[in-house]
């Protein structure tokens, strides 16, 4: 089985250590141990035992997660090393040869690239600008979506555009699925970040075949922690965690323990303030230094993460740009290429205000040398 490079996943391990600004990462900037563990409990988390761990995640931190999604319990939850983890398992146990996968695009290409390896046929539908806000192209949705599609995968809100999908958007996709009798698989690890409005709806409760995958890397800022986790219904999680034990076997204890803590309701409202509060506060950053780039950029404001995708009318391609902005001024971007969105390009803004800043100023100083189409 041959599997396609992951671009972005690839240029960033090369580059985002080593680079002085980088604003390729899509998560709010990190937490340190100090943050997110109350001086009281450092004792308690030095004594934690580094053996195996509970191979599901502990009964604790399961019910933690199934506690935020109505309805849920305990067996419907698999914790996973991050969401990443939790999307493979499901399109591993879901995607043979042959089976047609209908994605959501532009998005995390993950899913993309695995469903191709096994040998389905992945079917497009698109997220396109309309009326200020990026909506799916409900013609190519009906197409993509047939009496064969096996799998509809999302990502809500959506990694690069930062858009949302509301809940009658919801519905309409369930029914589609209902109709082909399809599982759903939503990606929600941004959800939680958002700059306006309340918390994203989730698919879970809405469908009868839905899978959640959510994580601690994104909206919490934990990253490092690699905890991610499956919701969905009991019987798919058993056979889910069947395949678990064929990968990483079980989480880190230690980021299991780190994890009860981040998910304790006080804790949890105070981290998911603190992501809120970076989005909002360094999206003003972003939006003010795109208007100063008067006729460069076009976008559509995201509604949630610290994420946005805008359109260049610079004379390059992405790609030549991105390169040209990490050699000349040691500031890494994503190029839009890396979505099949050519002439994009993708812009984290979860770091430090001032870092922040001076990588933007940086990107102008480029910008200046280069003329407009």
């Amino acid at each position: 089985m041959y599997v396609k490079p992951f671009e972005m996943e690839r240029y960033q391990s090369l580059w985002e250590n080593i680079v002085e600004y980088n604003l390729s990462e899509s998560g709010v900037h990190p937490m340190n141990l100090k943050e997110l563990v109350p001086a009281e409990q450092l004792e308690e988390i030095f004594d934690t035992s580094l053996g195996y761990n509970q191979t599901n995640g502990t009964e604790e931190l399961r019910s933690l997660i199934a506690a935020m999604y109505p309805g849920a319990q305990t067996e419907n939850v698999l914790v996973s090393t991050g969401s990443a983890e939790a999307n493979f398992l499901s399109t591993w146990r879901l995607i043979e040869s042959g089976d047609e996968l209908a994605l959501m695009l532009p998005n995390y290409m993950q899913i993309w690239g695995i469903a191709q390896a096994f040998g389905a046929e992945v079917k497009p539908f698109f997220l396109v600008p309309k009326n200020n806000r990026w909506q799916i192209d409900w013609d190519e949705f009906e197409k993509a979506v047939s009496s064969r599609t096996k799998l509809i995968a999302v990502c809500n809100p959506n990694n690069p555009t930062g858009a949302q999908l509301r809940k009658d958007e919801i519905s309409r996709i369930c029914e589609a699925a209902k109709k082909a009798n399809a599982w759903i698989l939503s990606d929600e690890v941004y959800r939680g970040a958002e700059r306006v409005g309340g918390t994203t709806p989730t698919f879970w409760g809405k469908y009868d075949k839905v899978i959640v995958s959510c994580g601690l890397s994104k909206a919490y800022g934990l990253p490092g922690l690699r905890i991610g986790w499956t919701l969905a219904p009991a019987k798919l999680i058993e056979e889910l965690w069947g395949y678990h034990d064929y990968t990483t076997i079980c989480p880190n204890p230690l980021s299991d323990r780190l994890a009860r803590i981040a998910l304790q309701l006080d804790t949890r409202a105070k981290i998911i303030t603190r992501a809120r509060g970076i989005v909002k506060n360094n999206f003003e950053i972003l939006s003010q230094w795109i208007k100063d780039q008067k006729g460069v950029f076009d976008y559509i404001p995201p509604l949630a993460g610290a994420i946005t995708l805008i359109k260049h009318r610079l004379k390059i391609k992405s790609t030549d740009l991105v390169i040209k902005l990490r050699d000349e001024k040691s500031v890494l971007i994503v190029p839009g290429e890396q979505f099949l969105m050519d002439g994009f390009l993708r812009i984290g803004f979860g770091c430090p205000a001032d870092q922040l800043t001076e990588a933007l100023n940086r990107v102008s100083e480029v910008i200046k040398t280069i003329p407009i189409k």
